[in-house]
């Protein structure tokens, strides 16, 4: 398998196009460059990570779990008054309202449940999520060809990102159920440790994969979003917004526009996938209820619930996860490519200069 994605790597359009250089001021020779014909500026002053390269793939697991295993774990106060306000409206009429239930009936310490579950959950899940996509875009650009990857990129981002968050949410599964159950449930448990022997002693394995379905129609929507939104927003502030072309920005000033461009991924991100969202909270509380039967009983209207401190939790999630894990293959020497360039044969084709 991996020595075709070595091929599929050598002639995809997303190979890098970095070179290796002992400054940060955009001065390149095309003799260096590893792409032929391209010049931009080096990730790292050190040795690169061979792109396509299993250590490549290992490396972006890693920024994938520390994306978002940081992140999602920061969020959890407000993961969990969002939890509760879509399973119980009336209790906790707002996000303000909620944060001041939750701290007068649990302490502050309450708004910290269900933090481990979090943290092993979506970490397990961004190994899978970034690593797998890498792997995916690659794989499927080099199945089409060079051109074809270039002039349905979107679609290739958009089947890579679905392909990956699959299996990522098989890996979440289990400790999301946990999660809602601590967060959602009181007097249930307080901790993982806890919470997990239950499940499995009161309802058994599928306890842990009963939620898997529409954690399917929650993620899989998102990461497609997320993904796809990322990559054409980065394209598209580098040509219309930022006043210089990327290869003479900074790391810096890359950096910015990676968390602008994932904080307006993040923003369509929540609202396409928040439907899904309610389902998976109420399921996870709701013992022999399927989705459907959740879904109608929450109706339309009610499937909305939560939706605006979600757009602010994704919104801020998105974006500081595409902000670490850039930042981690800048840290790492891990390849970084611009955005995608027309390839010599298709210009003559088309006559474009």
């Amino acid at each position: 398998m991996f020595a075709g994605l070595l091929d599929a790597a050598r002639n995809s359009p997303f190979r890098t196009p970095f070179t290796r250089v002992h400054c940060d001021d955009g001065n390149t020779s095309a003799e260096k460059a590893i792409v032929p014909g391209r010049s931009v500026q080096a990730a790292s002053a050190t040795r690169e990570v061979e792109f396509g390269s299993n250590e490549f793939f290992g490396l972006c697991a890693v920024g994938g779990i520390l994306s978002c295993g940081i992140t999602h774990t920061a969020v959890v106060p407000l993961d969990l008054v969002k939890c509760r306000l879509q399973v119980d409206q009336a209790k906790y009429k707002n996000l303000f309202h909620g944060f001041k239930v939750t701290v007068a009936e649990e302490g502050a310490r309450g708004l910290a449940k269900g933090w481990a579950p979090t943290f092993f959950g979506y970490s397990a899940q961004g190994a899978f999520k970034f690593g797998l996509y890498e792997v995916f875009k690659i794989q499927y650009a080099g199945m089409i060809g060079e051109e074809n990857a270039y002039l349905y990129r979107t679609w290739v981002y958009l089947g890579a990102s679905a392909s990956a968050e699959f299996f990522a949410d098989i890996a979440l599964a289990p400790l999301e159920a946990a999660k809602v159950k601590i967060q959602t449930m009181p007097g249930y448990a307080n901790t993982m440790r806890q919470a997990m022997p239950r499940m499995m002693g009161e309802e058994g394995v599928m306890a842990f994969y009963k939620g898997l379905v529409p954690l399917w129609c929650r993620q899989i929507p998102y990461t497609m979003m997320k993904f796809a939104c990322f990559e054409k927003t980065v394209e598209l502030l580098y040509k219309h917004v930022v006043p210089k072309p990327r290869d003479q920005c900074s790391k810096g000033e890359q950096l910015v526009v990676t968390f602008a461009a994932g904080y307006i991924a993040g923003v369509f991100c929540a609202v396409v996938s928040h439907p899904a969202d309610v389902v998976v909270s109420k399921l996870n509380q709701a013992k022999g209820s399927s989705a459907i039967d959740v879904a109608k009983k929450l109706g339309f209207m009610g499937m909305w619930n939560g939706l605006t401190p979600r757009i602010i939790m994704i919104g801020t999630l998105t974006a500081l996860q595409w902000f670490i894990y850039d930042g981690v293959k800048v840290a790492l020497s891990i390849p970084r490519p611009p955005p995608p360039e027309m390839p010599e044969s298709l210009k003559k084709k088309l006559n474009v200069e």
